[in-house]
């Protein structure tokens, strides 16, 4: 008996080759998505001149060296200075400079525990190197070394949000490499922070409640606690220097209106805060930076700018401008008000590509491409049938 291979017609053939290429370009179009935007630094405000701040008191014990300004408030106790020694700054007890780097502080935090997340953290920080972004976890650990590698970006940021605790274990050490710098590292801690005995440490801490630094810890950075105190031994505290300038206080964002708009975009939003600056304001919405000369900045409260196209779903909304960033807003793509989006047309139908997900949008042009060739491929099957029957 002799077996023979019958190979499929050319135009079945084309048909199933259409439809394998349709498919792959489909799975690549829906799996895409905008690269993500670089941070901003944190916005201190007046709080960046401060090496070491509390709430209630800060508390010294041994010949700490402190590099930068020291300073509490409301609380004005500040006990152990001397044998502690300032340099490079001064003391601030409850006066007019403290009490406005604590209003600084409180935005700051909050502009760091808005931002949105790159990758969940969890556990021990120890042994993992990791890339500029904003990296989410509960009570943080930090046992052995943690690498923050910048990839030879001076600008880089990092951002940690931990929703509770930070401790970091004896003699463990937070390493920059690639140009990372401590100027742009970010601590938020919801609860309070503790740095082990002998420990290396960069960035600067945000923590809500208190900040205890253990017997020979050095720190370049800042230790910033908003409600509590600061427990310092025998530590090295070195506020870095040569970061980006920043002037007067982080911005404020109070409100939008509208907070809803189509996906297509095009809607124009009024946003109402503090601290806008014509020309030098940017607005964050999602992943996409809007530059300064396309956002219309009326007062020092109020700016308008019009949405990007953005597929259906809340997004955040920043304010960003020399002196920080603001804390988020939250803005809904596909909201009330928001027209339909337009059945899926073969290619050359209808409206073209306005990237917010109609009939021109690249993944539905794709998918009447795939409608098509799968069409092909019935109608070749049919002829293919047709001719054996005829045989």
């Amino acid at each position: 008996m002799t077996t023979r291979i019958i190979g499929l017609p050319r135009g079945l053939a084309v048909a199933f080759v259409g439809l394998a290429a349709t498919f792959t370009l489909i799975s690549a179009t829906i799996g895409a998505s905008p690269a993500r935007a670089a941070e901003a630094p944190v916005g201190l405000g007046t709080a960046t001149s401060f090496a070491v701040l509390a709430g209630r008191t800060v508390t010294n014990t041994g010949p700490s060296t402190i590099s930068g300004d020291l300073g509490v408030s409301p609380g004005s106790a500040i006990p152990g200075f001397p044998p502690g020694s300032v340099s490079n700054g001064t003391i601030h007890k409850a006066d007019a400079v403290a009490g406005q780097a604590k209003s600084d502080l409180t935005t700051a935090y909050n502009d760091a525990a808005g931002r949105s997340t790159t990758a969940t953290v969890t556990g021990d920080l120890g042994g993992k190197r990791l890339t500029p972004g904003v990296y989410t976890g509960g009570a943080l650990g930090l046992t052995g070394t943690l690498t923050l590698d910048a990839g030879g970006d001076s600008n880089a940021v990092f951002i940690f949000q931990a929703s509770s605790t930070l401790i970091t274990g004896s003699a463990s050490r937070v390493l920059l490499l690639g140009g990372a710098n401590a100027c742009n590292v970010f601590w938020k801690v919801a609860k309070s922070a503790t740095l082990g005995t002998g420990s290396t440490f960069n960035g600067t801490i945000l923590a809500l409640t208190s900040v205890s630094a253990k017997t020979g810890a050095s720190v370049r950075g800042r230790l910033l606690a908003r409600n509590g105190a600061v427990t310092l031994d025998n530590n090295t505290i070195t506020r870095p220097t040569g970061c980006r300038t920043t002037t007067g206080t982080a911005p404020t964002a109070t409100g939008l209106t509208p907070t809803s708009g189509s996906t297509t975009g095009g809607t124009k939003v009024t946003v109402n805060g503090t601290g806008f600056v014509p020309g030098k304001t940017t607005v964050k919405i999602g992943d996409t930076t809007i530059p300064s000369g396309q956002v219309t900045v009326t007062s020092p409260t109020k700016l308008t700018f019009t949405t990007p196209a953005h597929r259906a779903g809340p997004v955040t909304v920043r304010i960003t401008t020399p002196a920080g960033t603001s804390g988020p807003q939250q803005f809904t793509y596909g909201g009330a008000g928001t027209s339909p989006t337009p059945p899926i047309k073969p290619p050359g139908v209808g409206a073209p590509d306005t990237g917010g997900g109609g009939s021109g949008s690249p993944v539905n042009t794709v998918a009447g491409l795939g409608l098509l060739t799968l069409a092909g491929l019935v109608a070749g099957v049919g002829v293919f049938r047709r001719r054996r029957e005829t045989a």
